[in-house]
């Protein structure tokens, strides 16, 4: 404990350049140090640069934390979804866009791949779930929702009155199941997730189909159009895509179309596109054989400084760090396996 103590102070005063990795790594040193005193278990166990590799529980995809530290977790980002429902006390998640203190029993859900920070106050509890959705994303409505909703979306009795009972119930009874080990508990707890996904799709639908026109039959007739609109783009990303291009393919104006297209979206026309497009780019970086500019030009970039500056805006490293993170992941997953494989 003297040598941590001693040592802790000159990553203290690193030089000012350094102030993002500054406050990351001291973060964490602290927060392992705590652990060790304490006896706990850290919420973030594997985390390489901001890459955090969820352990899940054994022969599942599944990680459920009754968290109750008052610890601070720095910027970090998963492929699982991650879903917070403080039950005592505040808890505060902050994306790239926003920043949200969480009331008791309010709901944040994070998708995967975004980019967040979260902080604890000196006492609290609260539910903290990971599950992988990435084998759900088959599903054009899946897909389509977890980019609307993209980087997070926040369920409160304030802001979703007629959801945020049913998920609050569904989370504590994803609990109850996980704390069970029963045959077929993981197949119960995703049935819930996707009925979690399944009410906000909805809620989302009324919502969107409501804010285009007075006129029930256009609001239906707009609503199917923009889910083609979608589903389209989804396809063609990596095509040339304008702004004026897909107006004319949904009939409308460039300008109204770009209107209707936030309404309905909460997004811009270009960050949607750019939002697949990135997602894309993940799954190629994936495979070393791949070089980062093609994946650029594969992903509809028309050079690679353009995609370069993009990825980061939207993961937050570039893609050369990306594609080391996920390698470095997946080395210490196989050096894990093999371990246990030969301790059998």
């Amino acid at each position: 404990c003297r040598c941590f103590c001693a040592v802790l102070p000159l990553y203290i005063n690193i030089d000012s350049d350094y102030h993002q990795f500054k406050s990351n790594f001291c973060v964490l040193i602290i927060s392992r140090y705590m652990m060790f005193i304490n006896g706990g278990n850290l919420m973030i166990e594997t985390l390489n640069g901001i890459f955090e590799t969820v352990n899940c529980r054994q022969n599942t995809s599944l990680k459920l934390y009754n968290n109750d530290e008052a610890e601070n977790y720095p910027a970090h980002w998963h492929p699982s979804m991650e879903i917070i429902m403080p039950e005592n006390n505040i808890y505060t998640v902050k994306t790239k866009d926003q920043t949200v203190v969480l009331n008791e029993y309010d709901i944040a859900i994070i998708c995967p791949g975004c980019i967040h920070t979260l902080y604890a106050p000196a006492t609290g509890k609260r539910i903290i779930f990971q599950p992988d959705v990435s084998s759900f994303r088959f599903m054009s409505d899946v897909d389509s929702l977890i980019t609307l909703m993209s980087p997070m979306i926040v369920i409160t009795p304030d802001t979703y009155p007629e959801i945020h009972s049913e998920i609050k119930d569904l989370i504590l009874s994803i609990r109850e199941k996980y704390l069970q080990l029963t045959s077929y508990v993981e197949v119960e707890i995703y049935s819930m997730v996707l009925r979690i996904l399944s009410i906000i799709g909805q809620n989302f639908h009324q919502d969107s189909v409501a804010a285009f026109s007075k006129d029930n039959a256009k609001q239906e007739e707009y609503y199917d159009r923009f889910i083609k609109i979608c589903d389209y783009i989804n396809e063609h990303c990596a095509e040339d895509l304008t702004l004026e291009a897909v107006a004319d393919i949904s009939g409308f104006s460039k300008f109204y179309f770009s209107k209707l297209f936030k309404q309905f979206s909460n997004v811009s026309f270009y960050k949607y596109v750019n939002q697949k497009r990135i997602a894309m780019a993940e799954m190629l970086l994936i495979d070393p054989c791949n070089s980062v500019t093609d994946v650029a030009l594969s992903c509809g970039f028309s050079s690679l400084s353009p995609f370069i500056r993009m990825f980061k805006l939207i993961k937050g490293c570039t893609p050369t760090e990306f594609r080391n993170m996920y390698k470095c992941c997946n080395n210490s997953t196989y050096n894990l396996t093999v371990q246990k494989e030969r301790a059998l």
